[in-house]
Parts: C-alpha cells; sequence; structure tokens
C-alpha cells in the first residue's frame, strides 16, 4: 500500500467512526440519554476504536462535536465535551498494550476519567445542582454521575466491542 492509499484508509477510518460516534450520539439523545448531568451515550463505547487505530483519535473527536451540535448546552459542549474525547481517545492510544488479562482496561477507563472531570466541571459551571450544592461538592456529584455512566458505557458496551472486534478480519493484526 503506498502513502497515498494509507492516507485516504485513514481519513476513511477516521470519518466512519465519526460517523458512527454522530449517530449513536443522537440515537441516545432520543432516548433522553446522550446531555445532562445523568448520561449514558451508546457513543462513548466507541472509545475502544483507538485501540485499534490512531484515526480514531479526530474520529472521536470530530464525532463529538457533531454529536454536541444538539446539545443544550451550546458551544460549551461543543468545545468541553469534544476536548474530554479527544483526550481520552489519545490516552486511550497511548495505553493501548497495558493489558490486564488481554483487556486494554486502562484504555476503557480514559473516557471514564476524563468525562468526569471535564463534563462534570462543564455542569457544574452551567447547570445549577439540583442538590443545592455548591462548589467543590456540586463538581464531585456532577463528575461522579458523568462518570458512573460514562463507566456503565465504556465496560458494559466498550469492552464487549473491543473484543468482538479483536476477532473480525478488519482489526485481529492491529492489537
Amino acid at each position: 500500500m503506498n502513502n497515498r492509499q494509507k492516507r485516504l484508509k485513514y481519513l476513511a477510518e477516521c470519518a466512519i467512526i465519526a460517523a458512527l460516534y454522530a449517530a449513536a450520539t443522537y440515537l441516545s439523545a432520543v432516548i433522553g440519554l446522550a446531555y445532562g448531568p445523568i448520561q449514558f451515550r451508546i457513543s462513548e463505547a466507541l472509545c475502544i476504536l483507538s485501540v485499534f487505530t490512531p484515526a480514531a483519535i479526530p474520529g472521536l473527536t470530530i464525532g463529538c462535536v457533531i454529536g454536541n451540535l444538539t446539545s443544550p448546552m451550546g458551544i460549551w459542549d461543543i468545545v468541553f465535551g469534544a476536548a474530554a474525547t479527544f483526550f481520552a481517545a489519545l490516552c486511550g492510544r497511548l495505553l493501548r498494550n497495558i493489558r490486564i488479562k488481554d483487556i486494554p482496561l486502562l484504555s476503557a477507563i480514559m473516557p471514564v476519567i476524563f468525562n468526569a472531570v471535564i463534563v462534570g466541571a462543564e455542569i457544574t459551571f452551567l447547570l445549577p445542582s439540583a442538590s443545592g450544592e455548591t462548589g467543590i461538592t456540586a463538581f464531585a456529584i456532577a463528575a461522579l454521575e458523568v462518570g458512573l455512566g460514562e463507566l456503565v458505557v465504556c465496560v458494559l458496551l466498550g469492552l464487549p466491542l473491543y473484543k468482538a472486534l479483536k476477532k473480525t478480519k478488519l482489526f485481529s493484526n492491529k492489537v
């Protein structure tokens, strides 16, 4: 495969991942789980793709930007949500070779950490706390809520997705 073909393949992977992430975010939005303090974005399971391909880093980030275009938090969610996804995908890629029983658990946990901190802070600043808490307590509650939703999606959907993709011809040579 020459350099031009490699670049085209990379761009195609990036575009497909972005489209899948955006579509899955909109699907989550339809059922009321994509935005806000408690979220279970189906799209976050795709963050595990950074283990397989570097194209997942821009793909997931662009997909998040597109997926957050309809967020009730507006530009803030577009910027900070995409930043959380970018850092999670980048760190997930960097940690892809650290395995626990052949599972890239640290890579799967990166979206939990970055979204809990970044999106938790975003929610703390933009939305009033339902419990009336302020400051560090409000942040801790928001981070915990976001983090738990991320953990459920990344572990219950992301890790089975990893195992399934690892068995395919498409990704079997990349892990």
